[in-house]
């Protein structure tokens, strides 16, 4: 099979022809043509770069400034044999400048943002900007390839006469049109043989003079230009050979102006093609949500959650695809329309995309193969023509497989050694998986023959691999199975739908011991796959739990030790103001008592109510201890006793409470603001009751999807704010105490609007940036109050 082919097997002309709908030139198309699978690790890294590159400035809702353009080869063919062009080509050509100019200021613009794409800005960084022959096209030719008049002086003069004369002209035809109605058909001025005249009745012909240039299909009117704008009209003639005679001169001045720049002009279309196709790599990949792979020269291939292009996103089941690892052979059994062959076809076009420059419809991480070539015998290719039958037709597909396949391709086998003797066809199809697997090829391979089971079983580098069945609804899930071997359902789905009993039995009894070991064997395997598969699946979703609540925690906690902190700190300094108050107070007094005595004189005894009065301030100085270190006052609060909707002060906490229920002789459950706490009797203090304020209670339910995680990367501001508001909402009602805010990096546009709405909502205690190891500024987590 001729290597070529497979770029239709694999219907890859249906991603190129996707492609094309994103270009904006004509020489892109040509590449998209031309694309291929490289076999230089460098150069297939290189171009996926260039898309990884592209998608990124896609992401932050922009786009390379390509304009549609059209081929210039014919212009630049003219140009070389200095021949002159017309003004389209040099319309074409100016807007091709532009672009390059253009292209050339918007990575000038991303790199002024720190903003930087390296593979990208070599090419932009290629183009040649010929801002003097761009400013000349600019002011002399059209964007529809006109010559303007600001081209030459000659040109605009040419044109204001000709403006000044038509002007002349149109006044005596409006002047006849007035006087001479009754002798006109209609009262209109046209033009004939590029000469303006009147439609005149027939009957009025030798009264109304004038010559004759045209008459209506019926005669009756004639079209006449008058005597009188003769002179006028030839004048317009002149005018206009005159003009054009210009715009020659003109289109010829800047052809030969235009002509020692070929090189550059034709080396800047072809980079804008480079770059609009590298563009159009990039739109597919966010069309489809591919992302940019690795690869393996060891041919490690690992597809994680494969699916294929050409298939709609919402009905395709993805696939894990390992080979080339511990195994380099992949035989997959079963039945029919399990969904085998569209495997086969995932795994050779996404490595095609890959090794083509396309990021690939897969999950991050995954791992593409270099293959030198990527060879498929697919589907039933009987050929008429040439007298083959389908067997045939596949084992010359095959035979040619075999004559150009090396150690590094990829071999794709659809229902090998099928439309031949059962026994015959089992036996080749192991002959030639040998020859594949001593070449060192690697190579996926379905089939229905139950021997394979067992060759792949015992062969080397070589693994059984199936596609699930769901016995319970009788259809296929499409989930592929490696490691488990494929087995029929045929009898099974036969007693589902109704089959007589003796009938089975009689079918049951047809097959070989052997092959019911090996299905039982299947099923309990499938079973075993299942069962682990829940397990892991429960193991997995509990981990996930315990990690969430253990960052929970941790965040909790250093949020406490960091409130400790800043209590403690707090608490000494209004201490250490309080007693400095204190001082200053004691020693106010001191110098008062001092002051007393000297006024009384040092015999004199001060006043007992003056004493007792200066005492009374000193005693006013010391703090009042808490109810909970005061013995006394505890006696005192022992004989006191609360209701229910009691307002108390809760001293632990210096909070304002209502008494809201009774726990047990010695403790209540007190009402403060949202929380409700239970709170011992020693640590209560009653107080007068005040109006009730009216309140709202917002209650906060715990819901079971919301996460505490929000990812808004690549969304507009707008839409991200939205977003961003309802899951705060959200998160609020779950009981989240913090929850995490994911806005990238980017502009900073997005991240700027997030902490803008984090500052202005009530419920946001406050809220810092994620740790480096977390993703740093890229994302910001939010306390709740």
């Amino acid at each position: 099979m001729n290597s070529e082919k497979i770029y239709q097997t694999l219907e890859f002309y249906k991603i190129q022809q996707t492609l094309k709908q994103s270009t904006q030139t004509d020489l892109a198309n040509t590449k998209i043509d031309q694309m291929k699978i490289e076999t230089n690790i460098d150069i297939i890294n290189r171009l996926q770069n260039e898309t990884d590159e592209a998608y990124s400035i896609i992401k932050q809702s922009k786009n390379i400034p390509i304009p549609r353009l059209a081929n210039l080869s014919t212009a630049l063919r003219r140009l070389k044999i200095s021949a002159s062009l017309n003004g389209i080509e040099i319309s074409q050509i100016g807007k091709v400048l532009s672009t390059a100019r253009q292209i050339s200021d918007f990575f000038e613009d991303l790199a002024q943002e720190d903003k930087f794409f390296p593979q990208l800005s070599e090419w932009a960084d290629q183009v040649v900007i010929l801002p003097d022959i761009e400013k000349l096209i600019q002011v002399s030719i059209a964007e529809d390839g006109s010559v303007l008049s600001s081209a030459s002086a000659k040109l605009g003069q040419i044109r204001r006469h000709q403006s000044n004369t038509e002007n002349q002209v149109r006044t005596q035809l409006n002047q006849l049109l007035k006087t001479k109605a009754n002798e006109l058909s209609d009262n209109l001025i046209t033009m004939r043989n590029g000469r303006y005249v009147l439609p005149v009745k027939a009957e009025f012909r030798h009264r109304f003079g004038g010559t004759v240039h045209d008459q209506s299909s019926t005669g009756q009117t004639l079209y006449i230009e008058p005597q009188s704008i003769v002179q006028l009209n030839n004048k317009r003639t002149e005018l206009q050979a005159e003009e054009q005679r210009e715009i020659e001169v003109i289109l010829n001045d800047i052809s030969l102006q235009l002509e020692p720049y070929q090189h550059d002009i034709s080396l800047n279309e072809s980079i804008i093609a480079e770059l609009d196709f590298i563009q159009a790599r990039a739109m597919y990949a966010k069309a489809i949500n591919a992302v940019k792979p690795k690869f393996s020269v060891e041919q490690k291939i690992a597809m994680w959650q494969a699916r294929h292009p050409l298939i709609d996103a919402e009905k395709i089941v993805p696939n894990d695809i390992l080979i080339g690892d511990q195994y380099q052979a992949l035989i997959i059994t079963g039945p029919n329309t399990g969904g085998k062959t569209i495997l086969l076809k995932t795994l050779g076009i996404i490595q095609m995309m890959g090794q083509s420059g396309l990021h690939v419809p897969c999950e991050e991480g995954s791992q593409l193969g270099v293959f030198d070539q990527i060879f498929a015998d697919i589907g039933d290719e009987q050929s008429i023509e040439q007298n083959l039958s389908t067997f045939s037709s596949h084992m010359t597909n095959i035979v040619s497989i075999l004559n150009q396949a090396t150690h590094q391709s990829l071999l794709l086998f659809d229902e090998l050694g099928s439309g031949t003797d059962p026994q015959e066809g089992a036996s080749l199809a192991m002959a030639i998986l040998d020859y594949v697997r001593k070449l060192g090829a690697t190579v996926m391979a379905t089939t229905h023959y139950p021997e394979l089971k067992v060759y792949a079983h015992e062969a080397p580098n070589t693994i059984n691999a199936s596609m699930e069945f769901d016995s319970d609804t009788l259809s296929p899930t499409y989930r592929l199975l490696i490691g488990v071997p494929g087995r029929s359902n045929a009898l099974e789905i036969s007693k589902r739908l109704g089959l007589r009993e003796d009938i089975l039995e009689n079918a049951r009894s047809g097959i070989s011991q052997d092959n019911q070991s090996i299905n039982e064997m299947v099923a309990n395997l499938e079973r075993e796959r299942r069962q682990s598969e829940l397990n892991v699946e429960q193991t997995q979703r509990e981990l996930d739990e315990a990690e969430k609540l253990l960052d929970d925690l941790r965040t909790e906690y250093q949020r406490w030790m960091s409130k400790k902190e800043t209590i403690e700190q707090n608490a000494i300094r209004q201490a250490n103001e309080k007693v400095a108050q204190a001082e200053e107070e004691a020693d106010k007094l001191i110098r008062e008592i001092r002051d007393l005595q000297l006024q009384q004189g040092n015999d004199a005894t001060i006043k007992e109510h003056v004493l007792i009065d200066k005492k009374a301030q000193v005693s006013q100085l010391k703090q009042a201890e808490k109810l909970k270190k005061n013995k006394v006052l505890q006696r005192a609060k022992k004989q006191a006793s609360f209701n229910v909707g009691d307002e108390v002060e809760v001293l632990s906490y210096g909070q304002r409470g209502t008494i809201i229920e009774q726990v047990d002789k010695d403790t209540y459950n007190v009402q403060l603001g949202i929380l409700k706490m239970k709170i011992d009797a020693n640590d209560l203090r009653p107080l007068e009751s005040v109006e009730p304020k009216t309140t709202v209670n917002v209650q906060r339910k715990a819901g079971n999807k919301v996460q505490p995680t929000l990812d808004i990367r690549g969304e507009r501001v707008e839409e991200g704010i939205n977003r961003l508001n309802q899951y705060l909402d959200a998160a609020l009602l779950s009981n989240h105490p913090r929850v995490t805010i994911i806005h990238g990096k980017g502009t900073g546009a997005l991240r700027s609007g997030v902490q803008q709405v984090l500052k202005n909502h009530l419920q946001v205690d406050h809220f810092e940036y994620s740790p480096p190891s977390s993703g740093g500024d890229g994302s910001t987590i939010v306390y709740f109050k």
